[in-house]
């Protein structure tokens, strides 16, 4: 009776907006958009899968060589997203005579180890140096046109072609050679020992293990990096010692390849290429967005500030370019138009091979209205930031879409989840959901579902709130007032072509309530027809939308239900029906995505302030649950509300670290032994902490951020950034968290 008689009071209070609002909005932070480095890779495939790579090399002028058996080859016609391959170098066409087995960079120039000389073709070829190791494979330069030379079992010093000092390698075969300027000495790895040559030309072991693969010396930390087959050991060289234990808690333990590069240490391995953080973690490349192969050979630096990652399947160079916020966004533009716009749809190109994005189509989904909205929902944004003619065009275009799935059936107030030309069903997905429409050469989707309806809504509200153009506000209002209209005439049921309500299409209490009070979808459909009827009301302001608002708040129990804790959200309860069940087998993400969509209704709209103070508690309680995921929408929706804390930099973080590409490659993190991983829970979190963007599956905002792998369909398919990208990036720019784009101080 306590609990009633609360309820009935609160209920009082609503309606008489007299709960004291709460305190008045704090200063909220803003991100500076200044240039940050975004990564980005340029592949290059091998023409024959049985072509062995062996080392790559690059000099001062950009030049790229790989070694293959004893031929040069160089990188042909890549760019982003359209590979290149690789083929033989014939620019210097008398290498040819030469058996070369090995290259590197010194001086920042091209030098080249035969079965009998050290040569380069920089300095006038002056650089001419013969050895007497016939099997020579390895070599190194150090001080003054210096060569350190080895077959594996034996070491050579020489320069202008006398033999300085030679001398077997005791009882191991040496694998690696780097020379340390610093110090004057040459370091040679063999498979189980790490031995000096000093510049007095005395060979000594330093330190001894097992199963070594490559290593390097480190410029500022007077360290010496070993990789292993079972991870990296640090040698102190002033200590004259290990330095801890053996590191293991690494993206793949198996170290193939060992390289600093601009102070970054960088390391391959037997499943992708990883470098080390300032913060002690590591930045993962794995799969095709970054590689043509995972297994790699060797990494070197690249021309300007790239990485070169070879494989046994081609080259990977990895680019770092300095760019804002703002010019990623224009990227992502150019991205969402040239290849993504379906009928005026915002959606996936499908059935790619091996990501080429020439031979691809652009296929119909469920979500063809969701995803739409959330990219007109950015549009919008975006115009009301920059008065940009071409937003506004784009703006147009997504709502004659939308507008037409209204049209295009013959249910009044209907909106179709998709439509296409007709005679393709079967093409179709889902083929049995297409109806014919009224007009012959079109067909159309049934069984729309909530998720549509609420992405309408919310991209109508604020079309008709923020686009100041007379004809396409007073459409969007009408559309808002269409779809309420029907809902409401159907007592609060979306009512398909059949006379049936669709599944998903359903806020009336006897359903929305026949879920036990901790299943998540009592509390969301409560949310979103809140929030819709707040929207219709306060740009119609008919009292219809107001008054089924607050009876279903007041007397169906709405408001309780909204405002219930996520924290009280979980597995329906042992005697529930199997619906219940079924709907709270774990976290929902799609409807983490219907809530927040739904927020801009619900808070921007709200009936009052007592209302809206409430509301904001709301917003932020759920967001406190969605924090872990670091989700860049989530932060900028709650921004919403004029909270001073909202995870900015984690908003941010999502930006920047979201890749370039969108392609839909494999992607492999659950062997990773860096990552810490959590028991099965009901929030289907796996790690203690979420990757990158970057590093993990491209995927919506209704996706679940902690999945780590994804596997078959490999480069078959591109999303589009007009709903992952843009809509959180021009909602914060809209909302001012996200300043407009400052220089950078030099």
């Amino acid at each position: 009776m306590q609990k009633y008689a609360l309820s009935i009071l609160v209920s009082i209070c609503i309606l008489a907006g007299i709960i004291p609002s709460s305190q008045s909005m704090a200063q909220q932070p803003v991100y500076k958009d200044v240039p940050y480095w975004q990564d980005y890779s340029i592949k290059y495939y091998t023409d024959s899968p049985s072509q062995q790579l062996l080392d790559i090399a690059s000099d001062r002028n950009g030049v790229i060589q790989i070694l293959s058996g004893n031929i040069l080859l160089h990188p042909r016609d890549g760019q982003f997203l359209y590979p290149g391959t690789l083929v033989t170098d014939n620019t210097y066409r008398f290498n040819t005579d030469k058996k070369i087995t090995s290259l590197i960079s010194y001086k920042n120039q091209l030098v080249y180890l035969t079965n009998s000389v050290v040569f380069s073709n920089a300095w006038a070829g002056k650089v001419f140096i013969k050895h007497g190791l016939p099997d020579a494979k390895i070599f190194e330069g150090g001080k003054d046109f210096a060569f350190l030379v080895s077959d594996g079992k034996a070491l050579q010093l020489v320069k202008d072609s006398k033999i300085l000092w030679s001398a077997a390698f005791p009882e191991d075969e040496a694998i690696g050679i780097r020379y340390q300027a610093k110090n004057d000495q040459f370091w040679i790895l063999g498979k189980k020992s790490l031995y000096t040559l000093s510049a007095g030309n005395v060979l000594s072991k330093v330190f001894q293990a097992t199963g070594f693969t490559s290593f390097d010396i480190t410029g500022s930390s007077n360290k010496v990096i070993i990789g292993t087959t079972d991870g990296y050991i640090t040698y102190d060289i002033t200590a004259k010692k290990q330095a801890g234990e053996i590191h293991k808690k690494l993206p793949v333990t198996h170290i193939t390849a060992v390289e600093e590069i601009n102070g970054e240490l960088w390391f391959g391995s037997n499943n992708g290429a990883f470098s080390l953080r300032t913060d002690g973690k590591f930045n993962y490349y794995n799969g095709e967005r970054w590689l043509p192969g995972n297994v790699v050979k060797t990494i070197k630096a690249g021309p300007g500030n790239s990485v070169l990652m070879l494989t046994t399947a081609g080259l990977g160079h990895l680019n770092f370019k300095q760019i804002t916020l703002a010019e990623k966004a224009a990227y992502f533009e150019d991205q969402v138009r040239s290849r993504h716009i379906r009928l005026g749809f915002n959606s996936t190109l499908r059935n790619m091979k091996k990501g080429d994005i020439a031979t691809g189509f652009l296929e119909d989904s469920d979500n063809d209205g969701l995803w739409t909205t959330m990219y007109l929902g950015g549009e919008i944004f975006r115009y009301a930031v920059t008065k940009d003619s071409s937003a506004l065009q784009n703006c147009r275009e997504s709502l004659d879409a939308l507008e037409r799935l209204y049209d295009i059936n013959p249910v009044p107030g209907f909106p179709a989840r998709s439509f296409e030309r007709s005679g393709h069903t079967s093409e179709l997905s889902d083929h049995e959901r297409w109806q014919h429409a009224p007009d012959k050469e079109w067909d159309w989707k049934s069984t729309t579902s909530s998720d549509e309806v609420i992405g309408h809504i919310f991209a109508f509200g604020a079309m008709a709130e923020l686009i100041k153009e007379p004809t396409m506000k007073s459409r969007a209002i009408t559309l808002i007032d269409t779809l309420m209209s029907h809902i409401l005439k159907n007592d609060m049921y979306l009512i398909d072509y059949d006379g049936q309500p669709t599944m998903w299409g359903k806020w009336n209490p006897k359903y929305v309530n026949s879920f036990p009070t901790n299943v998540g979808d009592r509390k969301l459909n409560s949310s979103n027809i809140v929030a819709m009827l707040q929207t219709a009301y306060h740009f119609t302001k008919k009292e219809k939308y107001k008054k089924k608002a607050f009876e279903l708040m007041t007397k169906h129990g709405y408001y309780e239900n909204m405002m219930r804790p996520m924290n009280e959200i979980g597995k329906a309860p042992a005697d529930a029906d199997e619906h219940a069940k079924h709907m709270s087998d774990g976290w929902n993400h799609s409807d983490d995505e219907m809530y927040f969509v739904g927020y801009w209704g619900l808070y921007r709209y709200a009936f009052n302030d007592t209302l809206k103070a409430k509301y904001k508690q709301q917003i932020i309680d759920h967001w406190k649950a969605e924090r872990p995921e670091k989700e860049g929408a989530w932060n900028i929706f709650t921004a919403l509300t004029g909270t001073k804390e909202f995870d900015l930099n984690e908003a941010a973080w999502y930006l920047k670290e979201h890749p370039l590409d969108l392609i839909d490659w494999q992607i492999e993190n659950s062997h990773r032994k860096d990552i810490e991983m959590l028991e099965p829970n009901f929030r289907r979190q796996t790690t203690k902490e979420v990757l990158p963007p970057d590093e993990r599956p491209i995927q919506r905002h209704n996706g679940n951020m902690f999945n780590l792998d994804r596997k078959g369909g490999n480069g078959n398919s591109e999303h589009s950034a007009g709903d992952i990208w843009l809509l959180p990036y021009w909602m914060g720019r809209y909302l001012g968290v996200i300043s407009a784009p400052v220089a950078a101080k030099h």
